[in-house]
């Protein structure tokens, strides 16, 4: 797996880097804002660890920059900064997690992993078909045979686990963590009343959303499906 690390701390950056060497990640480094948005755009990377507080360029604005280019990697954004506005104003800029300065080197590998399970990696295909559902990965749009569907963002991301997750149980935690990220929580109610509103959404049109409740383990989707090329 490739890291890009932007950090200004040399030493930081030095024992970071060696230590996820160590486990088998290849490892690029940026010392400052600028280099790191330059790296990150003409590079392939799986994920990006990102300060925010940078030379040049601060951590923020780099990830927006890279969100309105509609880049894609998966964002963990280091910070000292641990309040709460602070990691919603990161979150709501781009970053797929958030963990605060001081941190451990295993909660950090392990934020990692979490990391490269969600998202689309996998996916030869930008669009997952099921029955007559076509879920598109990188317009982010959900269509019904010719009907689009118009999802609101935790609608369109919960549709998007469950598709990602099809013919899986999907529990309401692994639900919350992929529409709020790790360092935050969206409950079992808020999760019934998007899906119950994608559902009336679904409705409107003669069909019904294929995700199913299994009572006391989560959720599931059901039915033929294809990846198309």
């Amino acid at each position: 797996m490739r890291v890009l690390f932007i950090e200004d701390s040399a030493s930081l950056r030095n024992s970071l880097s060696i230590g996820l060497e160590k486990l088998g990640y290849s490892v690029d480094v940026a010392e400052t804002g600028t280099d790191g948005l330059s790296m990150a755009l003409l590079g392939s990377y799986d994920i990006i660890i990102l300060d925010m507080m940078l030379p040049e360029l601060d951590g923020l604005a780099l990830l927006r920059a890279l969100r309105k280019r509609n880049l894609e990697t998966r964002v963990l954004i280091l910070s000292a900064r641990s309040e709460s506005e602070d990691k919603v104003e990161g979150i709501l800029a781009g970053a797929d997690d958030y963990l605060t300065k001081p941190f451990s080197f295993d909660e950090l590998c392990a934020r990692l992993v979490c990391l490269m399970r969600r998202g689309v990696a996998n996916y030869a295909s930008d669009e997952i078909t099921i029955s007559d559902f076509r879920l598109n990965l990188q317009t982010k749009t959900f269509n019904y045979l010719s009907h689009n569907i118009a999802l609101t963002p935790n609608e369109y991301k919960i549709v998007e686990c469950m598709f990602l997750n099809r013919d899986k149980v999907v529990t309401s935690e692994k639900l919350s963590e992929f529409i709020a990220g790790s360092f935050d929580h969206i409950s079992k109610n808020a999760i019934e009343a998007h899906l119950s509103s994608a559902r009336k959404k679904v409705r409107e049109f003669g069909a019904t959303l294929p995700i199913k409740s299994k009572r006391g383990f989560g959720y599931m989707v059901t039915g033929p499906d294809e990846i198309n090329s």
